[in-house]
């Protein structure tokens, strides 16, 4: 008879402890539980920033594109009647029908400009987000008329910018525009640049189950702008003597160095008959020039007419012979091949050691995603006339990095 009053006793006991475990959610992380689940926890290298805030219209601007972001309800024909756009050319442009239903938040590319946000059309600043207020365009056309015509790579001394202070202004990074091809997933493009898929998926609007269709655009976040490091300041009893925690003290002064040593006379060494040097067989030459250590070859044999500047410029623009050969500065995987708003293509090449380079402001790209090029193969043809030049980048995972030292 005391079994039953036993296995009550167990029984409310268990109910307390379900009904107190309810005071939290339960919250089972199973990724990577069972098998190769995929995550990209360990990819990023530093905090995104999110998505820039859209105008009253939903336009984002950025010097090379502007894109949309649609509404709650929202159709294609919603958002070209509200931006002033042509909803045909924005249908076929996105290959989106003028009256399927858009997710809100989604992201819609512009093959044409519209006009820029302005304080009158509810942005924070006016014009196109951009990393610095000086005049780009007149910078680079001066750069490319006076840069000289010179078959191996050299530097050319840049004027100063002409800043123009505008506190008006948007500021930011402008963020790589993806064009979704056949087979691509919202992970594999996330894989690629070392992204999280659930960031992502926000910065574009994405559904739950992260579907994405060909020819789709897609804005890749780019990193959180870190703070300005602030120096530790000294305290104004610290002395010579008195060293901040971390730094260490001081080493004392020898005694020996309290005077000079004595001089050390030098020791007289027997006269020795210098032999006749013998005539050289053959003359083979000398070395007139020592070789280089640069990993990686220069794509085009030219003058770099715009030097790297972190946040500025993330690359260097080497100017070349219009129509010439643009080379893989080293043997990788062809990891991309999109294009900027003007249609202009881009190569993206993935190599050992988690490095990527890439070709942009290119014409007649000979290679294809996925294949294998080796060092020095051409990769696609310089632009004619004054845009005869290729912006090259060296990516350390997810950061750029000064290409120069990478090159012979």
């Amino acid at each position: 008879m005391a079994i039953r009053p036993l296995r009550l006793a167990v029984l409310a006991g268990s109910s307390a402890l379900l009904l107190a475990a309810c005071d939290r959610p339960l919250d089972f992380d199973m990724r990577g539980g069972f098998g190769d689940g995929f995550t990209t926890a360990d990819a990023a290298t530093g905090p995104l920033a999110p998505r820039p805030a859209p105008d009253n219209r939903g336009v984002i601007s950025y010097p090379n594109y502007q894109v949309v972001v649609a509404r709650r309800g929202d159709t294609l024909t919603d958002v070209a009647n509200r931006i002033g756009a042509d909803v045909g050319s924005l249908s076929r442009y996105n290959g989106i029908d003028p009256t399927a239903l858009l997710r809100e938040g989604e992201i819609i590319a512009l093959q044409n400009r519209v006009a820029e946000p302005s304080p009158a059309t509810g942005a924070s600043g006016t014009g196109p987000i951009t990393t610095q207020a000086i005049d780009i365009q007149t910078l680079a056309d001066g750069a490319i008329n006076r840069a000289p015509a010179s078959p191996t790579v050299q530097t050319a001394a840049l004027p100063a910018t002409q800043t123009r202070e505008n506190p008006k202004k948007q500021t930011g990074s402008e963020p790589v525009r993806h064009k979704v091809e056949r087979g691509e997933t919202a992970y594999t493009i996330a894989r690629l640049y070392s992204v999280p898929v659930a960031t992502l998926a926000e910065w574009n609007g994405l559904g739950a189950d992260f579907s994405i269709r060909e020819g789709q655009f897609l804005l890749i976040p780019v990193p959180q702008q870190a703070a300005p490091q602030r120096s530790a300041a000294v305290p104004a009893t610290a002395t010579a003597a008195t060293t901040m925690p971390g730094v260490g003290s001081p080493t004392p002064t020898p005694p020996s160095a309290a005077k000079p040593l004595p001089p050390v006379e030098p020791a007289v060494k027997p006269a020795t008959v210098e032999p006749a040097a013998a005539k050289p067989v053959a003359d083979v030459g000398r070395t007139t020039k020592p070789v280089s250590a640069g990993r990686m070859t220069p794509p085009v044999q030219g003058s770099i007419i715009r030097a790297y500047s972190k946040g500025k410029n993330e690359g260097i623009n080497i100017k070349g012979t219009p129509g010439g050969a643009v080379k893989a500065a080293d043997s990788g995987t062809v990891a991309a091949i999109t294009k900027s708003a003007e249609g202009v293509p881009i190569v993206v090449i993935r190599h050992p050691d988690n490095l990527l380079t890439v070709y942009a402001n290119v014409a007649n790209v000979s290679v294809a995603k996925g294949d294998n090029v080796a060092k020095g193969a051409t990769i696609a043809k310089l632009r004619g006339g004054d845009d005869s030049f290729v912006h090259f980048e060296v990516r350390n995972g997810f950061d750029s990095v000064d290409p120069t030292p990478y090159l012979n």
